[in-house]
């Protein structure tokens, strides 16, 4: 789920910047100290968006650095467990796919698929159901829910399954829905 979270910080300007424009110097600082970072409660911190407020400056003997008191909004990106997410297939593995979801890539296991047993083509990188003749490719989109969520520093895991009613291949969802219609 996507957030644009409002934040405040002290940002420390060093003396060499001080002709620059204090705005513009603040985002750089602010992007380098926010952009890319994983925090447990917001998640991935994808953007500094916008500078709300810039506080008077103080200096501290001995730095000669300015330290201001800073507003500033963050666009984040944080899966919830259970979440119905899209996103496509960006690679094909024996053990599974991995789907883009926002900024993070997730794991569906052939075990979460489909109900089917799912053999691996090395040569194509596909995954096909024994049965149904179901195949899924890199570049496919999907609809899966997330049922594992770790972290562990800068790292974020997230498992998913497909073998939920309207989950799965966008196609296989609207054969789905065709059949039920038809009953």
């Amino acid at each position: 789920m996507y957030k644009l979270v409002k934040l405040e910080d002290i940002v420390r300007i060093p003396p060499n910047r001080f002709s620059e424009d204090q705005k513009e110097v603040v985002l750089d600082i602010l992007r380098e100290q926010y952009e890319g970072k994983w925090d447990k409660e917001l998640g991935m911190m994808l953007c500094v968006q916008n500078i709300l407020e810039i506080g008077e400056g103080r200096v501290i003997h001995g730095d000669g650095a300015s330290y201001n008191n800073v507003i500033f909004d963050v666009l984040t990106f944080l899966p919830k467990l259970h979440e119905i997410i899209e996103g496509h297939v960006v690679e094909i593995v024996e053990f599974g796919v991995f789907v883009r979801i926002g900024p993070v890539d997730a794991l569906s296991h052939v075990s979460q698929i489909t109900n089917d047993y799912i053999s691996y083509d090395k040569k194509q990188h596909t995954l096909t159901g024994k049965e149904t003749k179901q195949m899924i490719k890199e570049g496919d989109y999907v609809r899966a829910r997330i049922v594992t969520l770790g972290t562990k520093e800068e790292v974020v895991k997230v498992g998913l399954t497909m073998r939920q009613p309207y989950l799965g291949k966008f196609e296989w969802i609207s054969e789905e829905k065709q059949k039920e219609e038809k009953k």
